[in-house]
């Protein structure tokens, strides 16, 4: 059963614990023995770690995020792609699985192009990706669901488990960007929009507790609905 956690508008400088027992997490810092909010959002205690989920904001790159982004340029090095963070990414042309004729580029990601890729590292040039992983690599069919970053750590669940439940509710391949872009491949367009309907209902429920319960409903009600 999911544990009901209560969380409050919390604004920075708030002083959200007070003691030695408790740990900070994201969006806070400990000053002496309080814990203070850093970031404006929701605050959350769990087993005495406290942390601030941000309501909104740009998405904050990671070095070995899985991330989905688009091509923007193609150089003689590799490709730029757009991964909606206020820095550049870059994919170089060594971090493309295989042997890759420098002139044949655009046959591997052309512009305009979605591509999965991983954060190998965030530095002062910018953020390096690679596609050397399994599961990386052009996306040429299926669904892209965009939103807010923030919602990411909810849609994918304590321990994958709600991604697990969108998988097996829709019958879809589901790949969770860090970024807030989502891949649907289904086997049919009406489990892809199945997925995507489940998708927006938790990032309206985002701060609901008990949502994998009500994401079990939804599904329930909506399989029930198309039969």
């Amino acid at each position: 059963m999911e544990e009901k956690t209560k969380r409050t508008v919390v604004i920075p400088g708030e002083v959200l614990a007070k003691g030695e027992d408790y740990l900070p997490g994201e969006g806070t810092e400990k000053i002496g023995k309080e814990i203070i909010a850093i970031k404006y959002g929701l605050s959350e205690e769990a087993n005495k770690l406290v942390k601030v989920i941000p309501l909104s904001g740009v998405y904050q790159p990671r070095k070995g995020n899985i991330i989905i982004g688009k091509v923007e340029n193609i150089t003689f090095y590799g490709w730029a792609i757009d991964i909606d963070s206020a820095e550049g990414a870059f994919l170089p042309l060594q971090e493309i699985p295989g042997y890759v004729d420098k002139d044949g580029l655009r046959e591997i990601f052309d512009i305009g192009e979605m591509v999965v890729a991983k954060i190998l590292d965030v530095n002062g040039r910018g953020i390096d990706l690679t596609t050397k992983s399994r599961g990386l690599g052009r996306i040429d069919e299926g669904l892209i669901v965009k939103v807010n970053s923030s919602k990411v750590p909810r849609i994918i669940g304590k321990e994958g488990s709600m991604i697990s439940l969108i998988k097996e509710g829709s019958g879809c391949e589901v790949t969770v960007g860090q970024n807030g872009l989502i891949w649907i491949k289904g086997d049919k367009v009406e489990d892809e929009l199945l997925a995507k309907g489940a998708i927006n209902f938790i990032t309206e429920k985002s701060f609901s507790s008990g949502l994998t319960g009500e994401v079990e409903e939804w599904f329930k009600k909506e399989k029930g609905g198309n039969k």
